[in-house]
Parts: C-alpha cells; structure tokens; sequence
C-alpha cells in the first residue's frame, strides 16, 4: 500500500525523534518540522486513524508495526541516499535536501540498485 509522502515525512520524523529523544508528542514533531500544532495535530489523528501509530494517553505517540516498517524504509533511504550523494561530492545540506525529495518517488528496484552499488563502493574504496 502507498501512502502520501506527508504521511512519510511524518512517521520519518516520529522515528527519528524517538531513536533521539526516547519518546516523542506532537508538539516535538511540530518544532522539528516547523508546522503549527494543528496541523500536526490533524495529521496525527489521520496517522492514528489508519493504524500507523498509537497515542498514549499523556500524549506520547508510539509507530505501530505497520507504522515502524514504513518509517525505517523512509529513515533507510534517506541516510544512504544522503550518505551516497556526499560521497558523490554534493554538499552535505544539498544532498540532505535532495535525499528527502528522492526517497520518496525511487522504485524498490532503483533503490536496491544504489544500496548495491553503494555497499560495493564502500567495499572497493
């Protein structure tokens, strides 16, 4: 099933915050995003709605299996495409940038193909 790349940005960030920070509420995600509380707020009603997370009742928001599965895919692209995109002699905030807009659209199979060659460059180099 394809979500919306939001929905990815959003479970994305509640993985990331979570490996840095232990726990994560909408208001962390709102000031790591840069969005209002609304709207975070709706996004994580829609979230929750369609099984990705859970909110606790003090408000701490934990990825469901089907949320956490999603979320590392999108944390895995974006580390390696950004990772690959250095090593290619992009600046680090451009590759940052541009890695954030390619995990999303990539095939599986392109993706696979980059891991590949990425792990051989790192073999041969």
């Amino acid at each position: 099933m394809r979500i919306q790349k939001s929905a990815e940005d959003y479970l994305e960030t509640i993985l990331r915050l979570t490996l840095q920070n232990g726990s994560v509420r909408s208001i962390d995600i709102a000031n790591e995003l840069g969005f209002s509380k609304p709207s975070v707020s709706t996004a994580m009603k829609r979230l929750r709605e369609n099984g990705y997370i859970t909110v606790e009742q003090h408000g701490s928001i934990q990825l469901t299996e089907q949320g956490h599965s999603i979320a590392n895919k999108i944390y895995e692209r974006h580390i390696l495409l950004t990772r690959y995109l250095i090593d290619l002699g992009v600046s680090a905030d451009i590759a940052e940038q541009d890695a954030c807009k390619i995990e999303h659209i990539l095939s599986q199979e392109t993706f696979d193909r980059i891991r590949a060659h990425a792990v051989i460059r790192q073999i041969d180099g």
